[in-house]
């Protein structure tokens, strides 16, 4: 997920760079990390159980050994957290700033490499996404490092006798669950504020992309953080449900489908009442007006749905046209769509803006979508496999979609969109506002009292006026409804991994 409002294939003044393996950083796609990182070590896996990983772009096995951390593994984990602690929630707050700051300046460093261990399962293309992700990685760390000293409590006064003082405190060992498609920035949102604010963390990668955070547990232990403080566990859902149901297992704060969420929340329910932090699935409007700036809607709307060849979660999904613009929109939308539909290929390749999806499950899912979504609008672009071999999609447009149709209800996850046109105000108000979800919405007007008032209006946790698909760490980042609970991001995630104590002086005597 791009957390930094980055357009696709803009790389900026970003210039990632080549750092060769070294005894401390010994990774590469040649050598990859396939061990958890427990108490500053990797170490053998407990239980006898392997995971599977391929490359999207041909199919082909890239490892069949990675280790699944078995119910011990999380246990010694925890063990681990739960011991350094202590020590860990009274270091000085600069002290933990350094340490996030040079662990961003290390991901900087080895920013190429992290990209190429994502990449070989991902097949996100290193020019329109992972450079950005791995950047946005980096800038997380710093952007938290910043915090370590300005989360502030409160004070109220004494003049009822009693002082009140409101403190910030961390909860302890907590936990992140990340999805595939954004495995580097995902991490780093969830586990730079937990560390900033005195926590330790726990990260579970996904299974399809465990590589990058894997190896990033050496980025840990050379910037010095001490044992325990940050450790990294491989494994599937079982793993996330062994951290989910852990009766010394704080907090968990989980990116990926709703589905998953839920069974996520019961499970912390049953067990500890530990907090929880969902970010979830979307089925993003962008809603057109027909005094917006033409050129700019179609490239935001390219941009949202084709980012990751739309695997992210605020995915601008459902485009919403006003009927005086919409044959000009949809002209311009079709031939921009299939320009970028040139630049699919291999994600290894410097001109590639376009991957594959990550996998023959995802594939075959969005299949099913494209082939039954025939019988539910008109395909107006794309719709079909491109090649032979490798999970390769054309980006979609399907128009003219009935509101109650699957692909105008349901999360794709893919490079696929609908198209539908509106008449007024309120009608499109309530069609954006007809869905399950809640993550992101845009509004794409020249009237900046229409603008104002549709986002107040549209029933999601960000709205981007003119923009769409995009998010920052200042401010917060989550969704309404079935989209998620709580808030990535800014102070918001801050408050997140705190609890607030007060402390109540009598000074009545």
């Amino acid at each position: 997920m791009s957390q930094q409002g980055t357009a696709v294939g803009e790389v900026g003044d970003f210039e990632a760079t080549t750092a060769l393996a070294t005894p401390s950083f010994p990774w590469s796609k040649s050598n990859l990390p396939k061990r958890p990182f427990i108490n500053n070590e990797y170490v053998e896996a407990k239980g006898s159980k392997k995971l599977a990983v391929h490359n999207p772009k041909d199919g082909s096995l890239v490892a069949d050994d990675v280790a699944l951390a078995s119910e011990a593994d999380v246990d010694a984990a925890v063990a681990a957290a739960e011991a350094a602690f202590p020590a860990w929630k009274r270091t000085l707050a600069t002290e933990r700033r350094k340490l996030l700051l040079d662990l961003a300046d290390l991901i900087d460093e080895h920013s190429e490499t992290l990209a190429e261990l994502t990449r070989l399962t991902l097949g996100a293309p290193f020019s329109s996404y992972g450079v950005n992700e791995l950047k946005g990685t980096s800038e997380a760390f710093r952007y938290f490092a910043g915090w370590c000293d300005k989360f502030a409590g409160e004070s109220f006064p004494q003049d009822d006798g009693f002082l009140k003082i409101v403190r910030n405190e961390p909860l302890g060992v907590t936990a992140g669950i990340v999805p595939w498609n954004g495995p580097m920035a995902t991490a780093a949102l969830k586990s730079a504020p937990a560390l900033a604010t005195g926590n330790c963390f726990i990260l579970k990668p996904s299974e399809k992309t465990p590589f990058a955070a894997l190896a990033m547990g050496s980025l840990v232990k050379q910037a010095g953080f001490p044992p325990g403080v940050f450790q990294v566990l491989p494994g599937d859902g079982s793993t996330g449900a062994l951290l989910a149901s852990h009766m010394k297992v704080r907090k968990i704060s989980f990116t990926g489908s709703t589905a998953t969420g839920r069974r996520i929340q019961e499970m912390a329910a049953k067990s500890n009442l530990k907090r929880i932090t969902l970010e979830l699935g979307g089925k993003s409007p962008a809603v057109v007006f027909d005094d917006a700036n033409l050129e700019n809607a179609i490239f935001w709307c390219v941009n949202g749905i084709t980012l990751n060849s739309g695997q992210v979660c605020f995915a601008a999904s459902r485009v919403y046209v006003q009927e005086g613009i919409y044959d000009k929109f949809l002209e311009g939308y079709k031939r921009a769509m299939e320009e970028r539909a040139q630049a699919i290929g291999d994600p290894d390749a410097a001109e590639t803006v376009l991957g594959p999806i990550v996998d023959k499950l995802q594939f075959d899912r969005v299949s099913g979508f494209l082939e039954r979504g025939r019988g539910q609008g008109t395909l107006v672009t794309g719709g079909s496999r491109v090649g032979e071999q490798g999970y390769f999609i054309e980006p979609t447009i399907f128009a003219d979609v009935p509101e109650d149709a699957e692909i105008c209800k349901k999360e794709i996850f893919g490079p696929v969109a609908i198209l539908n046109k509106f008449k007024t105000e309120e009608e499109i108000i309530a069609k954006a506002n007809d869905t399950n979800y809640g993550l992101m919405a845009g509004v794409f007007t020249q009237d900046i009292n229409r603008a104002l008032r549709v986002s107040s209006e549209l029933d999601s946790g960000m709205v981007g006026v003119n923009c769409v698909s995009l998010g920052f760490m200042s401010t917060p980042f989550g969704g309404t409804k079935e989209s998620g609970t709580g808030r990535e991001n800014a102070i918001h995630v801050l408050r997140m991994y705190t609890e607030p104590k007060t402390v109540m002086i009598n000074m009545t005597y």
